[in-house]
């Protein structure tokens, strides 16, 4: 077999698999960053705050930033839930929902939607709203996009589109433009 076509079979197979997971799962499963401990502590940083004591919220505006492990979200706007505190004692975060564009942000990507949603005991984030996510050369879009951070996995949903960047192979010349 020539050279050109067994390197269309080949291209046209690597295009063929992921629309075939995607057939099957309903969303493009995805690797997302390094697995995170949703127990180690969150940091927020902001121009502005504002506390609810008894809805127990806190109101971060203007350049916020959310930090927990290697993991960070932007945002102008981020309400921080809190748990009721049992015994008098201190409550801690349940929820950080940002919102008016968010992007997160890993060592190894990064994705930016409209709105998300953190539950930090589970470690599950949710963005929606035009998601984007860049890893590498490698972008994927779609309409929401579940992250676990735990497990270091997401699946991205709704009218997905991806690009994909095959690696080069060790040896192997690019091709120039004339």
């Amino acid at each position: 077999m020539p050279q050109p076509l067994r390197t269309f079979r080949a291209a046209l197979l690597a295009l063929a698999l992921p629309a075939a997971a995607l057939a099957q799962t309903g969303g493009a499963q995805i690797q997302f960053g390094p697995k995170q401990d949703p127990n180690q502590p969150v940091q927020v940083t902001a121009d502005q705050l504002s506390v609810n004591q008894a809805a127990g919220t806190a109101l971060f505006t203007g350049h916020v930033v959310v930090g927990q492990g290697d993991m960070r979200m932007t945002a102008p706007w981020v309400q921080v839930d809190y748990a009721k505190a049992t015994g008098g004692g201190r409550g801690t975060i349940s929820l950080v929902h940002a919102k008016n564009g968010v992007t997160i942000t890993t060592p190894t990507e990064a994705a930016e939607g409209k709105d998300a949603v953190y539950t930090v005991s589970t470690g599950i984030v949710v963005m929606t709203g035009d998601v984007v996510l860049t890893q590498g050369q490698n972008a994927m879009s779609g309409q929401r996009l579940d992250i676990d951070m735990t497990k270091g996995t997401g699946v991205m949903t709704g009218r997905v589109q991806t690009v994909f960047h095959p690696a080069a192979k060790p040896g192997a010349t690019q091709a120039t433009k004339p």
